[in-house]
C-alpha cells in the first residue's frame, strides 16, 4: 500500500503496437547496405582470397601465386610508383585541404565561403575519365592555354611532360583537383562544429588565427583529418583509370602496368591468370588495411568521449 498522501505511481508503459521491438527500425534502415555490402565487398574479398590461394584447376597452392607475381618484374616497380603518388597526394590533401579549410572559416565571409566551396566541389563532380580528358588538353604543349608555363619548364612536347619521372606529379594533380575540394566542404563543416565560446576565450588569451588553428583548430577536428587520410589512402591505392587512358593517348610512353591495379588487368585480361590478379588484390588489401589500422590506433579515432 501507498503512504497516505503519496502520489500515485506513473503508469506503466503501454506495449510496442504490433509486438515489434523498438530496434526493428534500426535493424530496417541497415539492412539495404548489409546486403549491398555482402553482395559486393565480403563476398568478392572471399572469393579473391580463394582464387589466390588455388591455380587455374581449384587446387590448393598456399602462397604460390603471391611467390609468383612478387617475383615478377613488374611488381616492385608498379609498387614503388604507386607509394611514390600516395606520398606525394597525402601531403599536398592534407595540408592544403586544411590550410584552405581553416583560411575559409576564419578569413572569408560566409557568403563568399559558400561561394568558394561551390566552386571547389565543381570539380569533384566530374567522373575519373573525364577529368583525365580535361588534363590530357592541359598538359599537352601544342593546345594547352598554359603552354607558355609548360615550355618555360623545358616540356615542350607532349612525350616530355609524360616522362616516367613526371607521372607521380601529373597523377597527383588530377586527384588533388578531383577529390580535394569535396573534402574541403567536409574539413569546413567539422571546424564550424567547434564551439565559437572556444575560439573566443582563444582570442581573449591572446593567441592569433594561426596560433588558433594550430593548437585549438586542427586538434579539435583530428579525427576528421584522420578519416579523410584513411579514404583517401584507400582510394590512391586504387589507381587505374588516370594511368590506363594516360597510356593509351601517349601512344604507349606510359607503361601498360604503372600501377598494381594495372598489373593485376594485364594479369586477368591479357595473360589470362586471374589467380595471380587475386594475389595482387589481396596485396593491395593487406597495405590498406594496415595503413588504416596504423592510423586508426594513433589517432584513437574510434575512442568515445568520456562523459
Amino acid at each position: 500500500m501507498l503512504p497516505r498522501g503519496a502520489p500515485p505511481p506513473p503508469p506503466a508503459p503501454a506495449p510496442p503496437r504490433g509486438g515489434r521491438g523498438p530496434g526493428l527500425a534500426g535493424y530496417f534502415f541497415v539492412a539495404g547496405y548489409a546486403v549491398l555490402l555482402l553482395a559486393f565487398g565480403v563476398f568478392p574479398t572471399g572469393y579473391s582470397f580463394y582464387l589466390a590461394l588455388t591455380n587455374d584447376r581449384g587446387q590448393f597452392t598456399g602462397f604460390n601465386q603471391f611467390v609468383k607475381v612478387a617475383q615478377d618484374y613488374r611488381f616492385v616497380p608498379a609498387f614503388t610508383h604507386m607509394l611514390i603518388y600516395l606520398l606525394l597526394w597525402l601531403v599536398a590533401l592534407v595540408v592544403l585541404v586544411v590550410l584552405v579549410a581553416v583560411v575559409l572559416r576564419g578569413r572569408v565571409r560566409p557568403g563568399t565561403s559558400a561561394l568558394f566551396r561551390f566552386l571547389y566541389y565543381i570539380p569533384g563532380a566530374l567522373a575519373g575519365v573525364a577529368s583525365v580528358l580535361v588534363w590530357l588538353f592541359m598538359l599537352d604543349p601544342d593546345v594547352s592555354p598554359v603552354s607558355w608555363v609548360l615550355k618555360s619548364m623545358g616540356l615542350g612536347t607532349f612525350a616530355a611532360v609524360l616522362a616516367p619521372g613526371n607521372l607521380p606529379l601529373i597523377l597527383m594533380l588530377i586527384a588533388f583537383w578531383t577529390g580535394a575540394g569535396g573534402w574541403m566542404v567536409v574539413m569546413y563543416g567539422a571546424l564550424n562544429n567547434i564551439p565559437d565560446e572556444v575560439l573566443e576565450a582563444a582570442r581573449m588569451d591572446g593567441a592569433g588565427p594561426w596560433r588558433t588553428a594550430w593548437h585549438i583548430q586542427i586538434p579539435m577536428i583530428r579525427q576528421w583529418i584522420v578519416y579523410m587520410t584513411i579514404m583517401a589512402f584507400a582510394t590512391g591505392t586504387q589507381l587505374f583509370v588516370e594511368p590506363q587512358l594516360l597510356q593509351t593517348a601517349s601512344l604507349g610512353r606510359v607503361s601498360p602496368t604503372w600501377s598494381p591495379n594495372q598489373l593485376a588487368y594485364v594479369y586477368a585480361f591479357q595473360q589470362g591468370d586471374f589467380n595471380g590478379a587475386a594475389a595482387i588484390a589481396v596485396f593491395l588489401l593487406a597495405v590498406g588495411l594496415l595503413a588504416a589500422g596504423l592510423l586508426v590506433a594513433r589517432s584513437n579515432l574510434f575512442k568515445l568521449d568520456e562523459k
